[in-house]
């Protein structure tokens, strides 16, 4: 294994373990935020740190496109470029591509498409995945793989899936080991029991660094997303990292945990600093509303961000209606500190063997529901 991975506890199934790559360490279970074109948006590299995560997540399919993987290469690798020390795992590309539709044509060997930004013509097959990843110096490549629709007969399930297993073997042989790299298998067959075994089987018997479950998280539901999920994490070996792709809301991120897994991605933490949306321990909620207009309270009076500790709801909202950069920043942070807050609490409580105790004031906390408005100025 090229990566190192320990397993420090478990509660249950959750598990608390430690990745070792050769950008630094990362305390599993994680939350990657994701900086799909080399940054994490509204976001400063020391600022993405400041709020504990420790492994940012990049895309080969927009890195290629703009600025190129050879001149990123060229200019020391991505965490140079992006000022990024810490570790990087990098999106194979694979369900972008996928989701082109019309600028797309798929065969056995990989796909071509064009490009949405200028039309131009490009070529991804597993091999150029995985060329594409380590010139970006990614610590953690994953698989170049076929994303099934949602929703999706299970004969287009299974021959994407098998399609997507040929792709990964041969990913596997194109990857070149080095101490502190590693490549992850992906788990596909979208709902279905037998197909997400036998995937998991074919990846296990190549042998990979991790192994993710990708083609959830599309619109099938939490509690489909929960089924799968039962059925397909035992399967997984047990001394390699497990990750959730894309996933998601925070009782998403905590449910899974419970179930296993150790990594996790997702965009709408980001998304929704930009969209005037708050991630907070009493559920979500839309400061662009005119009752934060007066409010001078923050978003979470326990919250350490910037956001919170220094401005109220009503300049959030000001900044918001006004469209000023700053309230993406500060809303971007605050969401990405919650993330990290729930990733330690729930670190801490498997380590403590309180996870379903955790669990509860997690749940019970969210069910409240936003704070009172301020009582409106005669």
């Amino acid at each position: 294994m090229s990566l190192g991975f320990d397993l420090l506890g478990t509660d249950g199934l959750a598990r608390r373990g430690r990745l070792t790559t050769a950008h630094g360490t990362v305390e599993t279970p994680a939350f990657m935020p994701v900086g799909t074109a080399g940054t994490v948006k509204a976001m400063l590299p020391q600022s993405v740190a400041e709020t504990g995560a420790e492994i940012v997540l990049g895309n080969t399919f927009h890195l290629m496109l703009r600025p190129g993987a050879e001149r990123v290469a060229a200019l020391g690798g991505l965490h140079k470029f992006m000022n990024w020390p810490r570790p990087i795992l990098t999106d194979s590309g694979g369900f972008q591509v996928m989701s082109l539709a019309e600028l797309r044509k798929l065969d056995a060997d990989g796909v071509t498409f064009r490009s949405p930004s200028d039309g131009s013509q490009h070529r991804l097959t597993p091999e150029r995945s995985i060329e594409i990843q380590h010139l970006l110096d990614a610590d953690i490549t994953m698989s170049f793989d076929e994303c099934t629709t949602w929703p999706v007969e299970e004969e287009a399930a299974a021959q994407s899936m098998r399609l997507s297993m040929k792709w990964a073997e041969r990913g596997r042989r194109a990857f070149r080991d080095r101490r502190g790299y590693g490549l992850f298998g992906i788990v596909q067959g979208s709902v279905y029991p037998a197909l997400r075994a036998e995937s998991a089987q074919s990846l296990t018997d190549i042998g990979f660094d991790g192994y993710a479950i990708g083609g959830l998280a599309v619109g099938e539901g939490q509690e489909m997303m929960f089924t799968t999920l039962d059925t397909t994490v035992p399967q997984l070996p047990s001394d390699r990292p497990r990750y959730l792709m894309g996933v998601g809301r925070p009782a998403d991120i905590v449910g899974a945990v419970r179930r296993g897994i150790d990594m996790f991605d997702c965009v709408l933490p980001t998304r929704g600093g930009r969209t005037a949306q708050a991630f907070a321990r009493r559920g979500e909620l839309n400061l662009r509303n005119a009752r934060h207009r007066d409010d001078p309270r923050p978003i979470d009076e326990q919250c350490a961000c910037p956001a919170c500790l220094n401005h109220s709801r009503a300049y959030l909202h000001h900044l918001i209606r006004s469209e000023e950069i700053l309230g993406a920043m500060l809303l971007t942070w605050h969401n990405l500190q919650y993330y990290q807050d729930i990733m330690r609490g729930l670190r801490g409580a498997i380590e403590s063997r309180s996870l379903e105790l955790w669990i509860a004031g997690f749940e019970a906390e969210q069910a409240l529901g936003d704070i009172a408005p301020c009582p409106t100025k005669p």
